[in-house]
């Protein structure tokens, strides 16, 4: 989750031409959590990300169309091949999420029949 959030950010601030150095946490891409996190940390976490998430998409829905092809702060690439990056990234990490939620349930099941 941080790290879905770590990288929200890095797009939207490099969309705005921002400065480094503004997300909450100290550190980058990954980030460590402790192996027995309180609910409310989780839900800390949850919305961190979610917080990024419309952070970002305010920054986007801000560009012009002309905008959307120019080269993002501190990249070569063009914003709008970021936005579909990070778009892919989520779309990567929720496939990552149900695969394991399903290896979870069969794991269950299997212990069940033992």
């Amino acid at each position: 989750v941080v790290h879905a959030a770590y990288w929200k950010y890095v797009v939207r601030r490099r969309i705005r031409r921002d400065k480094r150095g503004s997300f909450p946490l100290k550190g980058s891409n990954w980030f460590h959590r402790p192996d027995s996190q309180t609910e409310e940390a989780w839900r800390r976490d949850i919305e961190l990300l979610e917080r990024e998430h419309a952070i970002m998409r305010e920054a986007i829905s801000e560009l012009s169309s002309s905008q959307l092809y120019e080269s993002a702060r501190g990249s070569k690439t063009s914003n709008v091949i970021l936005i579909y990056g990070i778009a892919s990234h989520d779309v990567y990490h929720a496939g990552q999420i149900q695969l394991l939620k399903r290896l979870q349930r069969s794991r269950k099941r299997s212990r069940k029949r033992s």
